[in-house]
Order: structure tokens, then sequence, then C-alpha cells
């Protein structure tokens, strides 16, 4: 198709599937895509090829020269052999969701409806497999031949819901003793002996200054839920055929699942969450983020916003 075949451990990176129902011809210089009837050129279609475009285009601008994927890149790759899917979850943008449809997708008539999966069960690891389970052979195949799929959200939106959910939640005191105590003790001035043994009430901003820490990253990689897109799903190596996004769910969630040919009974959950932190929720987070530091943050998740189309917020002071 003109694009370099997706391989580990061998040349080239990633390669946009020519799976069942949209092969890629060459004509000229310009893939177009040949779709089956019941999808024709719909506007939602236009869509998802602007999507494409636009990150093949930014990662050709800021990547210099594409590396190999090794088995570690793979981990968040779920792999649904029956449909030929392969979904690259992101936490805090409906992976719950995504993670309970693929068990119903694989689960060869185990589970119906998602919703009758508990959420802690969806999390399970080996309820579903991840493409760095398989061999280098099985690895390529599945790059070459699946529909790949990755569901994104405006970046310090879903930063601030990983905060709010892990540092804010009662409930989540593995969170609050694995990165609370340790937040607490290098980012508050004269903290108390409580706070210091129970890391429950970490501040945004204290939360802010571990993330742009640079000795956070340097001794262990970013906790899933607030790293970046770009670095838990390789965008830039493997070419993603669906690039959903959060403020689109449903219709592109049903997209994917159209796309494959999921039965029809197969319907992913819609969202009844009260809390779910909005733009508006965002922005009184940042209120009291110095300039300085907005901008250093912008700048550590900058890859995403570009990557994935998204305008840098009204609400920050860049300046």
């Amino acid at each position: 198709s003109g694009r370099k075949e997706c391989k580990v451990g061998g040349n080239g990176g990633g390669c946009l599937g020519s799976w069942r129902h949209l092969k890629t011809v060459q004509s000229g210089n310009d893939n177009f895509p040949l779709v089956s009837p019941q999808f024709e050129q719909s506007s939602l279609q236009a869509t998802h090829q602007q999507r494409r475009d636009l990150l093949s285009s930014v990662c050709n601008r800021y990547t210099r020269r594409r590396r190999l994927l090794t088995p570690d890149d793979l981990r968040h790759l779920v792999v649904d052999d029956m449909h030929g899917l392969l979904y690259c979850y992101v936490p805090k943008v409906a992976c719950t969701n995504w993670k309970r449809v693929m068990m119903v997708l694989t689960g060869q008539g185990k589970y119906q409806d998602p919703l009758e999966i508990p959420a802690n069960e969806a999390h399970v690891s080996s309820n579903l497999r991840t493409l760095s389970e398989y061999s280098t052979p099985e690895i390529n195949h599945r790059l070459r031949n699946y529909l790949k799929f990755i569901f994104v959200r405006e970046p310090f939106e879903r930063l601030v819901s990983a905060y709010r959910n892990k540092f804010t939640r009662r409930y989540n005191t593995a969170f609050h003793k694995r990165y609370g105590t340790k937040i607490i003790r290098r980012h508050r001035q004269e903290p108390s002996n409580e706070a210091l043994e129970r890391g429950d009430d970490v501040r945004f901003e204290e939360f802010v200054y571990y993330l742009l820490d640079p000795r956070t990253q340097h001794e262990e990689p970013f906790n899933e839920h607030w790293e970046r897109v770009h670095s838990l799903c390789h965008p830039c190596i493997i070419h993603y055929d669906v690039v959903g996004k959060y403020e689109t769910l449903a219709e592109d969630a049903n997209y994917v699942l159209q796309l494959v040919g999921a039965d029809a009974s197969v319907k992913f959950p819609s969202s009844s969450k009260t809390t779910r932190t909005t733009d508006d929720m965002t922005a009184q987070f940042f209120e009291d983020i110095s300039p300085f530091y907005q901008r250093r943050l912008f700048n550590l998740y900058k890859m995403d916003y570009l990557l994935f189309n998204y305008s840098i917020p009204s609400y920050l002071r860049l300046r």
C-alpha cells in the first residue's frame, strides 16, 4: 500500500491494516480506501480519515526515525482474535467499558451485556489477552491484518480525571500509599505525620509538581493513568485505523463495532456518569497553578495535544 510493513524485531514500524472491510490501494501517490457498500463515504468516515491524516502528518514532522517495537510496547494492546481487532486502552478514556465490550466480543457467549461485567472484573489481566503475549510472527500478523483502534481525550481533562479518581476518592488507598505518600514527602512543606503516613490528601498543585519533578520519570515510568497517550500506544509506530474520541464516544464506538462486523446485540454502554470531569471543572483545577507551571505541564503533554488535534485550553495563561 506504499506504507512500510509493520514489524516487531524487523524493519519498519506499524502499518495501516488492510483488514476485511477496508482495503487500501495505491493510485499515483494517493491512498484510496475501497469500502464495502454499507460504509459509503459518510461524514463519519471522512472524519476518521482526517484524524488519521493529521496524526500521520504530525508524526512525520516530529519523529526523526521509527524505532522497532518491543513486546513491552504492546502491553496496552488488547486482542480479539475472533473479530480481528486490536484495541489500545488508555486509562480515563472509557477503557473500563471498552474492556467490558472486548470481554463480550472474545467471550464466546459467556457474556451478553457489557454492563453485567463488574468493573473490577474488566481489569483482571487474565480476562483479556494483550499483544505482548504473542510470538513475534503472531504479533506481526495481527499488526498487519487486524483493525487497530484507540480512544483519546483532551489531555488535561484526562489528567484531572485521573487526579480526582486516584487522589480524592477515599477508597483508593493503594494509590494513596504508593504515590500519595511520596508526593507529600517531596512536594509539601512541613507535612503532618498523618499526611506522610496516609497520603490521602494530595493537592492538585502537588500532583503537578510531582509530574514535573525530573526525579519522577528518572525513577520509574509514569503510572498508566497519567502517562501520555503517545507513550502508551505508540501511534507513530503503530498506524491506528480508527482514532476514537471521548468527546464523540458513542458514535465512534458504534463505528468500530460496525466495522468489525460485531453482532448487532453488542452495544457500547452509554455513560450514566454524573461526576464526569468536564472542561469547566478542569479549568477550576488549573486556577491555582502558576503560568510557569502551566506552560511546563503543557509541554509535557504537548505531543498528545498535537497528535490528536486538541487546541490549547482557553483557561491556560501561557504568556
